[in-house]
């Protein structure tokens, strides 16, 4: 007699496998934002290639769709019944080589276990602010490192191989002489076309950051958002930076200084010395009462402290806008929605600093577009964890006030939930790059096995 499905699953895979009536179903379908619930079919927790392999050979025999999970901390789109959900948060193997400076991790790695392991030989990677954030997840969407983005532009521009199990349950080695157009997809074009199993990246020689957060009252937020933007029109490319409008909670754990109030946020991270530093940062310390200054000399592992980014989960609605310019009307459009006095509930609206090296096309090409942005802006709102039917236009407002400097112009590393219609996908990428993304769609997953995304279909 013929093992059913669940045991001839359960069979094929060292990993574990959760149907909706086990217990641990919900927690390895858990994710950061929990506005998004998923609810699959089964899941595999993937501990090797081969798990993954397999988890994809069933899904496809049975012509089943497959939705991947690496660490649940970036922008998902709801799974349904009908999928085959691969987590990798159990793939966790991380090799430096500091000759090489290099980093090679595994699908299921976080930021903060790279960023340790590099510093310990004086190396540091292209991270983003939480250490909590997966690594390959992050880098297919581009990777915008707050610290030394400006310097060395995206983190996908540094990757130097990937390995990807395809939908056929083909492991890939993937290079730019291997299969060029295959790379170029996985680079921007996220997990539309396979199952990244691993990458290897180059690190730099970075141990130090002038780093940290000018804090100011909410009262002051046009003087600072105006000095915000003149300091950012001489920036040096070595300066990677971002403006914050924050609302945060009347909760005991939260500063006393923010507490229930406005206060808008200055975070900066120099890659130069101290005293070049200062003399940078000085016009934004005189421009209004500062309320805390977290800004020195800091090792490169306590890069998570710039932003202190939440650690638990919670629930919140996400809009994103890329601009042409910080104008005079952008300002006075976030001052007016977001600003004091404006009643808004959208809980933080935060403008980075493109430019720079962002803005230079890499060595080796990739999906990673709209390179000509000035600044990414998003506007977040924490909801109660559930339906969000009732908030999911929260910051909307803003975000169409924004487009009108830029075209309302989306990009791969700032996506959300929402963005995840055919036309919103399509906002992130020049008419030419998503042809190219379609043309690698339709070779290596014509049936769209991969859809439960920010999906880039395959051509008819």
């Amino acid at each position: 007699m013929p093992l059913p499905p669940s045991s001839l699953l359960r069979s094929s895979v060292s990993g574990p496998v959760f149907f909706p009536e086990d217990d641990g179903f919900a927690d390895e379908a858990s994710v950061f934002n929990m506005t998004v619930a998923h609810r699959p079919h089964v899941i595999i927790g993937a501990t090797s290639v081969a798990d993954v392999q397999a988890a994809v050979l069933f899904a496809r025999d049975r012509d089943l769709p497959v939705a991947v999970l690496n660490t649940g901390h970036g922008p998902s789109v709801s799974v349904p019944g009908e999928a085959v959900m691969i987590t990798t948060r159990r793939m966790t193997e991380v090799r430096i080589d500091g000759a090489r400076q290099t980093a090679r991790v595994e699908a299921g790695v976080r930021w903060g276990q790279v960023v340790e392991e590099a510093a310990e030989v004086g190396l540091a990677p292209l991270a983003g602010s939480s250490p909590q954030v997966g690594v390959v997840g992050y880098t297919l969407g581009g990777g915008v490192s707050i610290a030394m983005g400006r310097a060395f532009g995206y983190a996908a521009d540094h990757v130097l191989e990937i390995d990807v199990v395809t939908a056929d349950g083909e492991l890939r080695h993937v290079t730019p002489d291997s299969d060029e157009d295959l790379f170029f997809a996985l680079l921007g074009g996220k997990g539309n076309f396979g199952v990244v199993t691993a990458m290897e990246f180059s690190l730099f020689p970075v141990r130090e950051l002038y780093a940290g957060a000018l804090h100011f009252s909410g009262d002051d937020a046009r003087n600072v958002l105006h000095a915000y933007q003149r300091f950012t029109s001489t920036a040096p490319d070595e300066l990677t930076s971002s403006i914050v409008f924050l609302r945060a909670p009347d909760l005991p754990f939260i500063p006393d200084f923010m507490r229930g109030k406005l206060t808008v946020s200055i975070r900066v991270a120099y890659l130069g010395s101290a005293r070049d530093g200062e003399t940078l940062v000085a016009p934004l310390r005189a421009a209004a009462p500062v309320l805390a200054d977290t800004v020195t000399l800091m090792p490169f592992a306590h890069l998570a402290s710039i932003t202190n980014d939440p650690t638990e989960p919670g629930a919140a609605v996400e809009h994103f806008v890329l601009l042409d310019e910080l104008s005079p009307a952008a300002m006075e459009a976030i001052l007016d929605v977001a600003g004091p006095g404006s009643g808004t509930r959208i809980t933080m609206v935060n403008l980075t600093q493109l430019g720079g090296a962002f803005g230079t096309p890499p060595e080796t090409a990739n999906a990673v577009g709209r390179r000509d942005a000035a600044f990414a802006a998003f506007a977040l709102t924490a909801v109660p964890p559930g339906d969000v039917s009732a908030s999911k236009d929260e910051g909307l407002e803003l975000i169409d006030r924004l487009s009108s400097s830029g075209g309302g112009r989306k990009h791969p590393s700032y996506l959300s939930p929402a963005d995840a219609s055919a036309d919103g996908v399509r906002l992130a990428y020049d008419e030419l790059t998503y042809k190219r993304l379609q043309a690698a769609k339709t070779a290596y997953d014509p049936r769209n096995m991969f859809r439960y995304n920010h999906n880039i279909p395959p051509l008819a």
